[in-house]
Order: C-alpha cells, then sequence, then structure tokens
C-alpha cells in the first residue's frame, strides 16, 4: 500500500506531474491523524518521513489521550513516565496500570483510549473468605489477576465491593466475572470438576450497583438452569460469563466517582457451592456494544 500511494504522482514514461504525499507538509498530516484511531496512524507512520513524523506529534497523541490521563500517570513511579513523549505515554498507559496493591488496574482501550477497569475478587469483602471449609484462593492464568477466589460450600453468599476514580465523561457497563465449576489442567488440557456445584438454579443471584450521585441498577440471574445452557444457547458450566449488573453515566470529568457493587443470594434455606469470582469490569458501554 505504502509503495502505490508514495508513486500517485508518477506516469508510465517516468515523469511526474504534479506533488506526491512524501510534498504534504507535516502540519497538514498531523491535522488529518487527529481524526484517526492510534492503530490507523501507527500503520500510515510506515508511509514516509512527513508521516512518521506526524505519527510522533505530541499534539496528535494529546488529542488521543483520555482528559484524566495524568491521574493513571500518578498510580505510577514518577520515573516510569518522566520525559516521555505523549505517543509514549499513550502506550504506557495501554498497558494495565495496577493500583490499590495490585488489586486493580486501569488502562487504555487501545484503539478508543477509552478507560477501562478491572477489580480483583481480593479487592472485594468476601463473606466467609479467611475460612478454608467454605472458600479457597485458587492460582490460575485465567485471571488477570492471576488468582480466582473459589467457593466450596456456603448457606450465606455475599461479596460487595467499592472503587473510587476520577472516571473522564462517559457511559460505563459493570460486570462480574463469574465461572461454575472447578477448572485445573490435565496433561496439557483444560478440565473442570463439578463435585461442588450446586444450589445455583434454585433462586436467582441478585446483583446490585450504586454511584455516588444517585445513580442504582439491579439485576437477578440464575447461574445454573435450563440443562446449564443459557438463552443464547450458550454453556453456563465450565466457562467464564460476565454478568451485567448495569450502567452508570459520568457526566463531568474531574471529580471522583464511588461505585459499590455487590452479588449475594442469602436465602439460607439451601447451600450452594462450586463458583469462581474473578474480578469486576468497568468498560466504556461503546466497547461492550462493539464486541456483540
Amino acid at each position: 500500500m505504502g509503495a502505490s500511494l508514495s508513486n500517485l504522482s508518477e506516469v508510465a514514461n517516468g515523469s511526474t506531474i504534479g506533488p506526491g504525499l512524501g510534498d504534504i507538509p507535516e502540519s497538514c498530516v498531523a491535522c488529518v491523524f487527529l481524526y484517526l484511531t492510534p492503530p490507523e496512524i501507527c500503520n500510515l507512520a510506515r508511509l514516509n518521513r512527513a508521516f512518521r513524523g506526524a505519527a510522533s506529534s505530541d499534539a496528535v497523541w494529546e488529542s488521543k489521550l483520555p482528559s484524566n490521563y495524568q491521574d493513571l500517570l500518578d498510580l505510577l513511579p514518577p520515573e516510569r513516565y518522566q520525559n516521555l513523549s505523549k505517543k509514549d505515554i499513550y502506550a504506557l498507559l495501554s498497558r494495565p496500570v495496577p493500583f490499590d496493591g495490585g488489586n486493580k488496574e486501569v488502562w487504555l482501550d487501545r484503539i478508543t483510549g477509552r478507560i477501562c477497569m478491572s477489580i480483583s475478587a481480593k479487592a472485594m469483602a468476601i463473606t466467609g473468605i479467611d475460612d478454608r471449609r467454605y472458600w479457597n484462593w485458587i492460582p490460575t492464568e485465567e485471571s488477570r489477576f492471576n488468582v480466582v477466589a473459589y467457593l466450596q460450600q456456603i448457606w450465606w453468599f455475599e461479596v460487595d465491593g467499592m472503587v473510587k476514580f476520577p472516571f473522564p465523561a462517559d457511559i460505563y457497563t459493570l460486570t462480574f466475572r463469574l465461572h461454575l465449576g472447578r477448572f485445573y489442567k490435565r496433561l496439557g488440557r483444560r478440565t473442570c470438576s463439578f463435585e461442588h456445584t450446586h444450589g445455583w438454579g434454585v433462586k436467582p443471584v441478585r446483583f446490585e450497583m450504586s454511584t455516588s450521585d444517585g445513580q442504582q441498577a439491579t439485576h437477578e440471574f440464575c447461574l445454573d438452569e435450563h440443562g446449564f445452557i443459557d438463552v443464547s444457547g450458550h454453556r453456563k458450566r465450565g466457562c467464564w460469563i460476565e454478568y451485567k449488573v448495569g450502567e452508570f453515566l459520568v457526566d463531568k470529568s474531574g471529580s471522583a466517582t464511588e461505585i459499590r457493587f455487590s452479588m449475594k443470594q442469602i436465602d439460607c434455606t439451601h447451600s450452594k457451592g462450586g463458583l469462581c469470582v474473578d474480578s469486576v469490569f468497568i468498560v466504556p458501554s461503546i466497547l461492550k456494544d462493539r464486541k456483540k
């Protein structure tokens, strides 16, 4: 593509009939780049020197960064980002930035520059988590945090969490990432055990979310029903599933928004078990819609 575009000004006999891409001023290229996505900019940077220069412009990459990107940088040691160009800062923040003891992560979506967040089960208050008769921590590569909470059996099931962060103005979706059954590897293959999986089809689990400015959402889901197949025809056992709790709106950037979330099934008429709790995701809703 680069070769053909660079030769647009050439004719068959080798003469030229006007300026080519190499003659476009770098400032004009930079103006075009303001309307492109970061992957598109990086691809076009291969064309010629002017495109490469524009693709490194601080003005271009400043426009791709969220308004509060300094809040993300403040979570890192200053030596990690001092003297970096805006392009390098974008690349740095596109990788997970841990905070709260490494139990929470925030990062930029590589295509849109929007802020995403994940919160480990380690950062949540889980009823009975310190009693090994009920819960265990399982190390795994299937989690961003390399560990998940596994419930063997309990009567009172409740998980609560909270995060306070200066999210930029946007609409966000909050989900819980859960897994029915205990998974492990045998001879290099992933295997699931459902020995302790029970009680999730008797009554639904209640998911709740609220924000510091009064927004609320509630959903109820039976985690194990209809022959272990959900309404979309997907298996509910042995697979990671994200359960949507709700959406919230941040209409002003700058101030911190506090989000509280929970999942509970506290009907003590039956026990439940065999569930892995990994994390909570807070992602701009437009990114969730894009994946559908």
